[in-house]
């Protein structure tokens, strides 16, 4: 049985390369890269990249970024690493194996972006699939000690983007707020009319703006076909708004 497939995002224009069964990236990542206000020649992290969906996505959005992803999992750093290659990304991207609370030496506040998609379960009984449990489930590095470490990995002023539950919002805003202000909360809503399951946050290191929630995001239409919208991040790779 074939251990893992290669498969497109942003209409062809991104290949993944994940587990045929386990963890596979669905469209949280591809949300967080759009996100992701990055400009060409900034330096960018993928802090628990998985097999690098969104830094491969940010950078068919923004050529000339220098990317680099830390992933704990073996197995999906290397097809992250598979991922760089078969994306054209030799030389501008690069992947890190270990915890994000073992970074190299040199990345600390060293980032102008740092984009994150942490395991999202903090209880509960855990997928059967090993994999898939570490992906998802917070283990030995909880939700404050993840986005500590990427804070601290920021440059000054630099940007912390985060996609979460949105049950988990007060949490973040919390652990964000130590260091970070004009923090940006956008709500992603399944439907319109129904509440949001996820949020994008966005702040700011060493900043000092009030906080602002920005207008929700509907992913899909009544009948379950993405909105226009959605299909124009999903498929077209354009940005999400965050300002």
């Amino acid at each position: 049985m074939t251990e893992f497939t290669d498969d497109p995002l942003l209409d062809g224009r991104v290949t993944v390369r994940q587990p045929a069964r386990g963890y596979r990236a669905a469209i949280d990542p591809v949300l967080l890269a759009a996100a992701a206000r990055a400009e060409t020649g900034m330096r960018v992290l993928d802090a628990g990249c998985g097999t690098g969906a969104a830094m491969f996505c940010l950078a068919a959005r923004i050529p000339g970024l220098s990317l680099a992803g830390v992933e704990v999992q073996p197995m999906l750093a290397g097809y992250a690493r598979d991922g760089v290659i078969m994306n054209k990304l030799e030389g501008q991207a690069r992947v890190f194996e270990g915890s994000i609370t073992e970074p190299p030496a040199d990345f600390l506040a060293s980032f102008d972006v740092v984009i994150t998609n942490p395991p999202y379960g903090s209880g509960g009984t855990p997928p059967p699939d090993p994999s898939l449990a570490i992906a998802h489930m917070e283990g030995d590095v909880d939700l404050v000690q993840w986005l500590a470490v990427c804070m601290a990995l920021a440059k000054p002023k630099g940007r912390v983007v985060v996609i979460h539950r949105a049950d988990r919002l007060s949490d973040i805003l919390a652990i964000l707020r130590t260091s970070c202000g004009d923090i940006r909360v956008l709500p992603v809503h399944p439907k319109a009319k129904e509440p949001a399951r996820r949020v994008i946050v966005d702040a700011g290191k060493e900043r000092k703006t009030p906080d602002t929630i920005l207008p929700g995001f509907i992913l899909h239409e009544s009948d379950g076909r993405f909105t226009a919208a959605a299909n124009d991040i999903l498929r077209g790779g354009a940005a999400l708004t965050t300002v």
